[in-house]
């Protein structure tokens, strides 16, 4: 299966949800995106469920000098979630990480900032809250994600994403009380080349998608 766009991977994603929420396996859902580019797959299953559509930003704490290198990620106000076995890899601290995660912190208030527009976060309490991603490969972002939300009250936690790599996915199955994933590819390298259209998306998407526009 590939995507024309996130849009098209949204709504495939929606109708998977779409069968769950016709069994009853989704009561009271809130979508959660993880921007920037889970905001137009979320958008497309909040629309489709339908269910109220806000924001969870998570970013990824990368390696010194190598930032695309992910060796964990930090959400909200939560200690960053390492990767205790790269970080002994590349004989790295959580001491030596401290910069590095204080400026993705500082990034991520800001993001929360420009895409909450005033309103305060979500009441997870009793919900089945439903974390949306366009994608999922090492699962960093996605395991941070799903712990901070288990620590506000949900009733069940979902992870949702048009396609992943099926041990990344497979490794989730323990932080969430569900994952779907309409695309497992076996071989799988990176999220962007089962989409035609994978431009990055901006801060400006990323709210037309929260306003509905």
């Amino acid at each position: 299966m590939r995507y024309r766009d996130r849009a098209h991977g949204g709504r495939e994603l929606a109708a998977a949800l779409g069968g769950l929420r016709d069994e009853g396996a989704l009561p009271d859902p809130i979508v959660l995106a993880l921007p920037r580019g889970g905001a137009a797959v979320a958008a497309e299953v909040a629309r489709e469920l339908p269910a109220p559509l806000d924001v969870l930003v998570v970013r990824k704490i990368g390696a010194p000098h190598h930032q695309e290198f992910g060796v964990g990620a930090i959400a909200g106000d939560d200690p960053p979630l390492l990767d205790p076995a790269t970080l002994a890899h590349l004989g790295l601290s959580e001491e030596s990480l401290a910069p590095v995660v204080e400026r993705e912190r500082r990034e991520l208030r800001r993001r929360e900032r420009r895409y909450r527009e005033g309103r305060p976060a979500p009441d997870l309490r009793g919900r089945t809250v439903i974390v949306v991603d366009d994608g999922l490969a090492t699962g960093s972002t996605a395991r941070a994600a799903l712990r901070h939300v288990r620590g506000r009250g949900p009733a069940r936690t979902v992870l949702a994403v048009p396609v992943g790599a099926p041990d990344s996915l497979d490794a989730l199955a323990a932080e969430a009380d569900l994952v779907v994933c309409p695309c497992r590819p076996a071989r799988f390298s990176a999220v962007g080349q089962w989409y035609d259209d994978f431009e990055q998306l901006t801060d400006a998407d990323v709210l037309d998608a929260l306003r509905g526009t």
